[in-house]
């Protein structure tokens, strides 16, 4: 009998250490898993962060590039005007020194000798002399003439107007009667300055010189043909 209830005990024990071990595994296999899920929860969000990170730098990388773009684009236009800007001060200057070909709008002025018989008055007072011409040149430039051709030789500050024997030297070239003077410019103040009462025409008239003054719009002024000197660059200046 004694045998009996120690075989019980025994095993009530056995049944008793073996449920307690199925519940130690079951919690050592839960505490496991919850590590493990720990573990890996805190893989992916350190995952998450690095690339947060890495998608905050490419943010800032392409910021800066979209900048630095900008600039690029803003210093290329800024070259582009300045360029242009340049050419149109270049062009203005040629064009100043003769060295452009001109075309627009002022007059055409034709002065030719008198056809006025010669035996009544003075030979000398019926052609037309090379200070006659400066004059001419000079009352043009001062009511604003741009450009200035005589004979389709352009006038600069270092044209020669000078008379040899019964023709006139203009740039090294001889030219004679009738001389037609193309001035581009403004063509009623051009007009009014050449036409006006005790301007020089009239004194050209009086010597029964010949003269002709029209506006025009579609006036064309070669450009000078001689060599500059250093002095016509200088004046331009």
């Amino acid at each position: 009998m004694k045998n009996k209830n120690a075989y019980i005990a025994i095993a009530v024990v056995c049944v008793v250490l073996t449920a307690a071990i199925t519940v130690q595994i079951r919690t050592m296999r839960e505490e496991s898993s919850a590590v493990s899920v720990a573990t890996a929860n805190s893989e992916l969000k350190d995952s998450l962060l690095e690339w947060k990170e890495r998608a905050e730098n490419a943010e800032r990388d392409l910021e800066e590039s979209t900048k630095e773009l900008e600039t690029i684009r803003n210093e290329s236009t800024t070259d582009d005007n300045s360029a242009t800007e340049k050419q149109e001060e270049l062009k203005k200057y040629n064009q100043l020194i003769g060295l452009t070909d001109v075309t627009g709008e002022g007059i055409v002025l034709t002065v030719s000798d008198s056809s006025a018989d010669s035996t009544l008055l003075d030979m000398s007072s019926l052609i037309v002399h090379d200070s006659d011409l400066r004059n001419l040149i000079n009352e043009l430039a001062n009511a604003g003439a741009e450009a200035i051709s005589i004979n389709d030789e352009r006038i600069v500050n270092s044209s020669c107007v000078t008379c040899a024997g019964n023709v006139i030297q203009i740039n090294g070239k001889r030219v004679g009667s009738p001389f037609e003077i193309k001035a581009i410019g403004n063509p009623e103040s051009l007009y009014g300055a050449i036409t006006r009462p005790g301007g020089y025409t009239s004194m050209l008239k009086s010597r029964s010189i010949q003269t002709d003054a029209k506006k025009m719009t579609n006036i064309q002024i070669p450009k000078y043909s001689g060599a500059l000197t250093q002095n016509s660059i200088e004046e331009t200046n």
